[in-house]
C-alpha cells in the first residue's frame, strides 16, 4: 500500500469512529455543555500519555505550535457547544450533516492561508450545498423533524465555522499529532467549563448510565477518532481531509435512524443528499500529497499544493 493510500485509510477510519459522536451525545441524555465538558475531560489523560510518547520520539512541540493548539482548543470548545446544541434542536443526524459544511469553508480558507487554490467545481457546488441547508431547515416543510429545525440550522452553521477554524489551526500546528491534540483537549475542557453557562450550564456530577455513554464518547471519537484524523491532517491537503470527513455525516444519519429512531422528513433527507452531492462535486480534483509528513514550513502555509 502506498504512503498516500495509507494516510487516506487512516483518515477514513478516524471519520468512521467520530461518526458515533452524535448518537452517543443523544444516548447520554445530558445537556450540551455537560456532554461537551465530559467528552473532553475524560479524553485528556490518555491524550497526555500519547503526547508524552510522541515527545520522546519527535521532541517538544515548538512554541508556535503550542499557541496554535491553544487557539484551536478554544475554537473546538465553541464547535462542540454549538454542535451539541444543534443536536437538541434538529437531531444527531441532521446536526452532523450541517456541522460538516466546513469542507467548503476549509477549502476557501486554505486558498488564502495555504495557497491551496479551490477549483471551479467548488464554486459551482457552493450554491447547491446551501440549497440543501434550506431544505434541512424545514423552512417550507411542515413535517420537518426536530424540536426547532430552523434554530438547529443556525447552530449547525455556527458549528461549521468553528469546525473549519479548528481544522485549519490544527493543520498549521505542524507535523506533531498527539501533542497538539492534548493541548487542544485541555484548553477546550477549561473553555467549556467557562462558557457552559451560556449554553444551559454543565452538570459536573451526571449519573449512570450517562457517565458510561460520555466515557465511550471520550475514548472512542474524541481520543481514537481524532488521534487518527489529526495524524493524517498535516500529511495531505486540508480540503482533502475535509472531504474524507464527509463519511461522518453520512454514517451518523444512518446510525441515528437505527439507534435513535430519528426520522427526518423526505425534504430534509433530500437536503442531506443535495449537500453531499454538492460537496462531493465541489471537492473533486484534489491533488495527492507528497509521501510522508510535511516539513514544518509546509504545515505553516508555504505549501504550493493545489486543489
Amino acid at each position: 500500500m502506498s504512503a498516500h493510500r495509507r494516510i487516506v485509510l487512516i483518515a477514513v477510519v478516524g471519520a468512521l469512529v467520530i461518526s458515533m459522536s452524535g448518537p452517543l451525545v443523544r444516548l447520554s441524555g445530558v445537556s450540551p455543555a455537560t456532554s461537551a465538558f465530559w467528552r473532553l475531560a475524560y479524553a485528556v489523560p490518555p491524550l497526555l500519555l500519547l503526547a508524552w510518547l510522541e515527545r520522546r520520539r519527535l521532541g517538544p512541540l515548538p512554541a508556535k505550535g503550542r499557541y496554535l493548539s491553544w487557539a484551536a482548543g478554544f475554537v473546538f470548545a465553541l464547535d462542540l457547544l454549538f454542535w451539541h446544541t444543534a443536536i437538541e434542536y434538529v437531531g444527531a443526524g441532521l446536526a452532523t450533516v450541517l456541522g460538516n459544511l466546513q469542507v467548503f469553508l476549509v477549502a476557501f480558507a486554505a486558498w488564502a492561508i495555504f495557497r491551496e487554490r479551490p477549483s471551479s467545481r467548488l464554486m459551482i457546488g457552493t450554491p447547491v450545498v446551501f440549497t440543501g441547508v434550506v431544505l434541512i431547515s424545514g423552512l417550507f416543510d411542515s413535517a420537518a423533524y426536530g424540536a426547532d429545525p430552523g434554530l438547529g440550522v443556525v447552530f449547525g452553521l455556527a458549528t461549521s465555522v468553528a469546525y473549519a477554524a479548528y481544522l485549519l489551526l490544527m493543520k498549521a500546528a505542524g507535523p506533531h499529532a498527539m501533542t497538539p491534540l492534548a493541548h487542544t483537549a485541555a484548553v477546550a475542557t477549561l473553555s467549556v467549563a467557562v462558557l457552559g453557562p451560556l449554553f444551559g450550564g454543565a452538570d459536573f456530577t451526571p449519573d449512570w448510565p450517562a457517565h458510561g455513554w460520555l466515557l465511550a464518547l471520550a475514548l472512542g471519537p474524541q481520543v481514537v477518532g481524532w488521534a487518527l484524523i489529526t495524524w493524517a491532517l498535516p500529511r495531505q491537503p486540508a480540503a482533502l481531509t475535509a472531504l474524507l470527513l464527509l463519511i461522518q455525516p453520512m454514517t451518523t444519519v444512518a446510525l441515528s435512524a437505527l439507534l435513535l429512531d430519528e426520522r427526518p422528513s423526505p425534504w430534509q433527507l433530500a437536503g442531506c443528499v443535495v449537500i453531499i452531492i454538492g460537496v462531493l462535486y465541489g471537492s473533486r480534483g484534489s491533488s495527492p500529497p507528497p509521501p510522508g509528513p510535511p516539513q514544518p514550513a509546509e504545515a505553516l502555509g508555504t505549501s504550493s499544493r493545489r486543489i
